[in-house]
């Protein structure tokens, strides 16, 4: 089973910190990450999403 998100890891994308559980409105925050690691990377990890989503859409559309 899956570690209870109020207990894991989150990017706040307002103010560029890592938080453990619900510290900050949801709107705010990107996550949940198993480690604080993962959370500082949380940046770098959607941007790679929206890369690859993008690149799938294009692949569909032709």
């Amino acid at each position: 089973m899956a570690e209870d998100p109020s207990k894991q890891y989150w990017y706040n994308m307002k103010t560029g910190q890592v938080e453990r559980g619900y510290q900050s409105p949801s709107v705010d925050r990107a996550g949940p990450f198993a480690t604080e690691t993962e959370a500082l990377h949380a940046l770098d990890k959607l941007r790679e999403n929206s890369r690859k989503w993008a690149e799938e859409e294009a692949a569909d559309d032709r």
